[in-house]
């Protein structure tokens, strides 16, 4: 079965770091694209950032608001790409997605996502 899941949110207070993992099983998640989105109750999703794969067109993605604060990185042993989010603000708290395609996902699909909560 093929399918991504994500891990790691959590509460943390303003200005505070969390690592997000995206996991993938049924394929090698080094040759895609891997982007992680955003949504906050009553907001519209928003792409967070993306990296480039392997076997992709090159094409990355961040969003204004990153502003330096997120990185991303895979590990290609464990079939994992993380999301490291530092300097976290309140307006970062949402459900977290990841998603996986050979160019930028535009969107996700169907996993459950996780909750960062950012709150003093």
């Amino acid at each position: 079965q093929v399918q991504v899941v994500e891990s790691g949110g959590g509460l943390v207070q303003p200005g505070g770091s969390l690592r997000l993992s995206c996991a993938a099983s049924g394929f090698p998640l080094e040759y895609y694209a891997i982007g992680w989105f955003r949504q906050a109750p009553g907001k519209e999703r928003e792409a967070v950032l993306c990296i480039a794969g392997a076997d992709t067109d090159g094409s990355t993605y961040e969003a204004d608001f990153v502003k330096g604060r997120f990185t991303m990185s895979r590990d290609n042993a464990k079939n994992t790409v993380y999301l490291e989010m530092v300097n976290l603000k309140p307006e970062d708290a949402g459900t977290y997605y990841c998603a996986a395609g050979l160019t930028c996902p535009t969107n996700y699909g169907g996993t459950p996502g996780t909750q960062v909560t950012v709150s003093s």
